[in-house]
């Protein structure tokens, strides 16, 4: 998603962002790489699908690719339609059914999941639909639902993620009760249930945006500081589980800004649009979809920050939107010691510009 920029007045002095635009602080790296991230290290190709899995083909598809992980959304949470009924564990167990030669194991298979927003058609939703944030929030909605997903995707609105119901839904499950056709907890425990390896962040660049930097303050809360103890808890809570469990983060490049400790509870950076974007769409057609060049400043600005994981051995993944520019967002990303996928920003299909050497 594009970058939401912080107005200074927005925080009183104790709560004041570490940056706003620019270069990134100094910054002095405080951890190694693990074995988990040795692992993440070895990934050349790699996958985003959050959409289209019902589709004919699809899985299929997935399962005869050579990508060393798949990106992909744990369909059956989508309440919406039959989506619900579908088996995502017989799909990662067909994944996982081969060994990827290049890893020497079968690949590893990572959940698309939003932490920093509620979905309208996701199994916990249990309140009326429809807000368009400028009357009154509807009275049945719970407390913790802030606004509008500031990049005009409907239905999606963003989240106090501190507070305890939200972390609740995400995380723990203690109130969130039997679901009217199923015993769904929580979206952490979906994916351990389902055979997930890991789990792929979606907005965690909430803290930066600006109702929910304005709901915080009003707590003496600084989001930041919330968002990176939200993911601490995700990662402790899924690896009593499984101690494999990875942590990958989507975007908000910026949150390592002046907090080292993140790089303690996640294992790899994921970044969109570095190079290439497109408006949001779920029409894979759409021409405005990809090919959107970005501002070299603004590029330049995101290698800066992510330069901060590479010195610390983190991977960074790079999805790109592009199709007449793939080669060029290929080339960009692998320059940078990335691992690229560049497809459209519909994220429906498999794409149809594959990286060198693929």
């Amino acid at each position: 998603m594009p970058e939401i920029k912080i107005a200074a007045t927005l925080f009183p002095a104790t709560l004041q962002p570490t940056h706003t635009t620019g270069a990134p602080t100094e910054f002095t790296p405080q951890t190694t790489p693990t074995e988990r991230t040795n692992i993440l290290a070895q990934i050349r190709y790699w996958v985003n699908q959050i959409e289209g899995l019902r589709e004919n083909g699809a899985v299929d598809a997935l399962a005869e690719s050579h990508y060393e992980i798949l990106v992909l959304e744990p369909a059956r949470t989508d309440w919406s339609y039959y989506a619900k009924y579908f088996n995502t564990n017989g799909m990662i167990v067909r994944l996982k059914s081969k060994v990827n030669e290049a890893l020497g194991h079968p690949p590893l298979v990572i959940a698309y999941i939003d932490i920093g927003e509620v979905e309208d058609w996701r199994w916990y939703w249990s309140w009326s639909k429809g807000w368009d944030c400028l009357s009154p929030r509807p009275a049945d909605w719970p407390v913790y639902i802030i606004t509008c997903d500031p990049d005009g995707w409907t239905g999606n609105y963003s989240v106090a993620h501190w507070d305890p119901a939200w972390k609740d839904i995400i995380i723990y499950g203690k109130h969130t009760g039997d679901s009217a056709e199923r015993d769904y907890r929580s979206v952490i425990g979906e994916v351990i249930k389902d055979g997930f390896d890991g789990v792929y962040l979606d907005w965690v660049e909430a803290f930066e945006d600006t109702e929910v930097i304005r709901v915080a303050q009003a707590k003496s809360l600084n989001p930041a500081d919330e968002m990176i103890a939200f993911i601490r808890e995700m990662r402790a809570y899924a690896r009593l589980v499984d101690p494999d469990f990875f942590i990958i983060q989507q975007n908000a490049y910026s949150l390592i800004d002046g907090h080292p400790e993140l790089l303690d509870v996640i294992d790899a950076i994921s970044q969109e649009a570095i190079w290439y974007d497109g408006v949001a769409t779920d029409d894979w057609n759409d021409p405005l979809g990809y090919d959107r060049v970005n501002d070299s400043s603004y590029s330049q600005k995101i290698m800066s920050y992510l330069d901060l994981y590479l010195s610390v051995g983190l991977p960074v993944f790079d999805c790109e939107y592009a199709l007449i520019n793939a080669e060029i967002g290929y080339s960009n990303a692998l320059g940078q010691g990335y691992r690229p996928y560049v497809t459209r920003r519909s994220l429906r299909q498999l794409t149809t510009t594959l990286s060198p050497g693929y």
